[in-house]
C-alpha cells in the first residue's frame, strides 16, 4: 500500500518553471515580432537614417548655406 515518494520541493520546482514557460509563450505570442519584422525594421531604419543624412543642410558661421556662393558675403 505504498505510494510513490515525491519530493514537494522538486514538485514545486516544476509546476514554477511550467508556469514561468506558460507566461513566456504567451508574452512572445502578444509582445513579440518575427524575424523577419525585426529584419524589416532595421532595413527601414538605416535607409531613413541615410536619407536624412543626405538631405542634411549645414549652414556657415555667417548664416549662409554652402551652396551659396554670392560674392557678397561679409566675413
Amino acid at each position: 500500500m505504498t505510494g510513490d515518494v515525491i519530493n514537494l520541493r522538486q514538485q514545486r520546482k516544476r509546476r514554477q518553471r511550467a508556469e514561468r514557460q506558460a507566461q513566456a509563450a504567451e508574452n512572445r505570442i502578444r509582445f513579440g515580432r518575427t524575424k523577419g519584422e525585426r529584419e524589416r525594421d532595421r532595413r527601414e531604419d538605416e535607409r531613413a537614417g541615410r536619407s536624412l543624412e543626405g538631405h542634411r543642410v549645414t549652414e556657415h558661421g555667417d548664416g549662409s548655406k554652402p551652396d551659396d556662393d554670392s560674392p557678397d558675403r561679409s566675413v
